[in-house]
């Protein structure tokens, strides 16, 4: 206490000397300022008055406006990207309106006050500025996501469905040109420029967006899905060189000229490969771990990307492919691959990328589009975009030897534009080709091309569902006699015990028909490093499966909803019951934190409160909690839940029988029974002694528990109960919870056939 009292008379001495100090000098400094004209505030202006101008100059500084900038875009694009994942559209085209919502289209028309308060037009070349860097930083990590040995594989079908579905669409584009640039092309362009964009723009496909629609539909591991990124592959080398060419002759102004700019650039691209290249090959293989990677090196890397931009962008091609560039010719080595796109990707996709979107929807104006003529040359647009690019590829790939499911389903993945056709429109806008007007009309283009993508896929497998093709993505057919076991994990370990689970409920020796799934929460690029994660997830559970000379089939995929996904697969029809393990987190629950990309990690009031006042863990991780009850009511088939307390075996298995529906749960505990070195011991609570409840007068909730409670636990290493059962438990708080071992519960037991 002494110790405490010295310790504030010490803080409070220096804090008053301190004080006195300042009060002498600033004393003796008055007198420096005589003979100079200093201006002072007015003695009618109130106190208030100067603080409220001091915070409105504060605000609309140009760092300050730009922060809030920031804050609304990013909070409008998970809003809106989380609203489109959850009609099953790519979360690019939720971020796409959402610029279109904040800009003069719908914001700036009906709220022009809110619109100039967040976007003056003094601050938009910042924020222009700024999503460029985000946008060179997107191009880099695109360049990394492709991988170009896969051109090597399967080149010759790739290379002919990719140039087809770039000739049709861009010939096609050279034609509506012809049309349309009397009325929409400004003044001073000359119609090979404007004609070249716009095929250049009929011709994009979305390389990221693309391999996204693919992982989600579980494609990205058959035939089919290996030679659309292929193609998709292609298609982006292909159409940023073609881009490049473009740019060149557009900021050339004469053939003479732009053949020195292609010159050049060919001598760029030279460089790159056979020089950079080997030289970061070799820096990649060196530092290829998280530990070597470190910053000198991660500078260097960033300074080639950065040179690189700045070179095509002089050389007259733009930065962006520069960018492209050097993300292309990033080591190929996987690892170090895998831990510079982290590094670079969160800061690209979150924070920057956003601001692209919200700049195009800024220059977007909807409202120009005011005539019935102009609505119908917007639709004139989009049926030429899609036939090109939808007829372009489907034919290509029906030549080469493809069904026509599979050329139809290639032609409508071909025809997604997203993202990659904002940034070769905000090029042309950029040059002066492209006109607000038709700016409009193209982004509008881009929308529909890249919403009906996942409609026409599913319109074309509805076509064809009677004609089942041999692909791996087909459902597997139904085994009678089997349990057939799905399990989602999240962590390897935690899929490792869960799969000790499945296997004690095996129907027959010999024979096991598990699914082990891994979700992870994923950004609109990542196809990448989905090998070697799927890998690092797999590996503990393969093992497991091994030792047991087991049968495993393996489920990964992307997931922007944890939830949803678990219960699409598990009531595909091919399972009997779902596995799961028990986590709990104090941020579970809000919609706020699916807004910022959070799914599965979101506050929540009960669970936070739970844990500042400190509440015994065995109660923080009942499975009610909003998840768990959100993913029961989901699914369609019996779930078990695993309450890990350091499970390891099963040889000893205690089977709880509490409630009269508990009875349930002997359709999976005598399949444990099957196993010859298990023990399965049942105990029937329901028809305790009467005599107890009168004579001690207790309720047959509280016998249950003295009950359990002198149970000698160390017997067991599993206990078996329905999810009714813990509930009764965990609401009376039992003391027997805390000294029982691991617990498997069975919920979703009126699923059961």
């Amino acid at each position: 206490m002494k110790h405490q009292q010295r310790n504030l008379i010490f803080y409070v001495s220096t804090i008053l000397v301190f004080i006195m100090v300042l009060y002498m000098i600033i004393s003796m400094g008055k007198h420096l300022e005589e003979g100079r004209q200093i201006v002072r505030t007015t003695a009618d202006t109130s106190s208030w008055v100067q603080f409220t101008e001091s915070i409105h100059h504060n605000f609309i500084h140009p760092l300050a406006t730009l922060l809030v900038q920031i804050l609304v875009i990013i909070f409008a694009a998970r809003a809106f990207g989380w609203m489109s994942s959850k009609i099953g559209q790519p979360a690019v085209i939720g971020e796409i309106i959402a610029g279109i919502v904040l800009g003069p289209s719908l914001v700036g028309m009906y709220f022009p006050d809110i619109f100039n308060a967040i976007f003056p037009a003094q601050s938009l070349p910042n924020l222009s500025i700024l999503s460029q860097i985000g946008l060179i930083l997107f191009m880099f990590v695109v360049g990394m996501e492709l991988d170009l040995s896969i051109l090597k594989n399967k080149a010759q079908d790739a290379v002919v469905i990719s140039h087809a579905s770039i000739i049709l669409p861009f010939a096609l584009g050279f034609a509506l040109a012809y049309f349309i640039y009397p009325q929409f092309a400004p003044q001073n362009i000359e119609f090979v420029s404007f004609a070249l964009f716009l095929g250049i723009a009929m011709s994009i496909t979305a390389f990221p967006v693309l391999a996204r629609i693919i992982q989600e539909r579980k494609m990205h591991k058959t035939r089919l899905g290996s030679i659309i990124i292929t193609c998709a592959a292609a298609d982006d080398i292909t159409a940023w060189t073609i881009l490049a060419a473009v740019i060149a002759i557009v900021k050339a102004g004469s053939a003479e000229s732009a053949l020195f700019t292609m010159l050049l650039s060919l001598l760029y691209v030279l460089t790159m490969i056979y020089l950079v290249r080997p030289f970061l090959k070799r820096v990649g293989d060196i530092h290829s771990s998280r530990e070597n990677l470190n910053k000198p090196i991660v500078a260097l890397f960033f300074f080639v990307l950065l040179l690189s931009a700045f070179a095509t962008e002089v050389i007259g091609i733009h930065a962006l492919f520069g960018a492209f560039m050097a993300g292309a010719i990033m080591p190929q080595n996987e690892k170090f691959r895998n831990v510079f796109i982290e590094k670079v990707e969160d800061i690209a996709l979150v924070l920057l990328l956003p601001l692209f979107f919200v700049f195009t929807g800024l220059r977007t104006q909807i409202g120009l589009l005011n005539d019935v003529n102009l609505w119908l040359i917007t639709l004139g647009i989009i049926l030429v975009a899609t036939i090109g690019k939808f007829v372009g590829s489907a034919i290509a790939a029906r030549y080469v030897g493809q069904t026509w499911r599979e050329s139809l389903i290639i032609g409508a993945l071909m025809n997604t534009r997203g993202l990659m056709e904002l940034v070769v429109l905000n090029i042309g806008y950029d040059l002066g080709v492209l006109g607000p007007e038709i700016f409009a009309m193209m982004v509008i283009m881009a929308l529909v091309t890249t919403f009906t993508t996942a409609p026409a896929i599913e319109l074309i497998n509805w076509i064809y569902k009677h004609k089942p093709e041999n692909e791996s993505e087909t459902a597997t057919p139904v085994i009678v006699g089997k349990l057939r076991r799905l399990i989602s994990f999240g962590h390897p370990q935690s899929g490792k015990k869960l799969y000790r689970i499945a296997h004690l409920l095996k129907s027959e020796p010999g024979q096991n028909d598990v699914t082990a799934m891994h979700l992870s929460i994923s950004n609109n690029v990542h196809a990448f490093k989905e090998d070697a994660f799927m890998s690092e997830s797999f590996q503990p559970i393969m093992q497991e499966a091994a030792l047991s000379n087991d049968l495993l089939e393996t489920v990964y995929k992307p997931t922007r909803d944890l939830d949803a996904d678990i219960a699409l697969e598990a009531n595909s029809g091919k399972y009997e019951i779902l596995l799961i393990g028990l986590g709990s987190s104090i941020f579970e629950g809000s919609i706020l934190g699916r807004l910022l990309g959070l799914p599965g990690k979101m506050m929540h009031p009960s669970l936070l409160l739970n844990s500042v006042k400190q509440i015994d863990r065995i109660f923080d991780e009942s499975p009610f909690n909003q998840r768990t009850q959100h993913l029961l009511s989901l699914t369609h088939i019996p779930v078990g839940i695993l309450v890990d307390k350091n499970f390891e075996t099963a040889n000893h298995v205690l089977v709880l029988i509490i409630h009269p529906n508990d009875e349930k749960i002997r359709h999976f505990t005598k399949r444990m029974a099957l196993h010859g070195n298990n023990t399965v011991v049942e105990q029937d609570l329901r028809n305790l002694p009467s005599n107890e409840l009168h004579s001690k007068n207790l309720s047959l909730a509280e016998v249950v528990n003295q009950t359990l409670d002198s149970f000698n636990w160390e017997k067991f290493d599993l206990v078996v109960m329905s999810l009714e059962s813990w509930k009764a438990a965990i609401d009376n708080q039992d003391t027997w919870l805390e000294k029982a071992p691991s617990v498997l519960l069975f919920g979703n037991l009126d699923k059961l056939p």
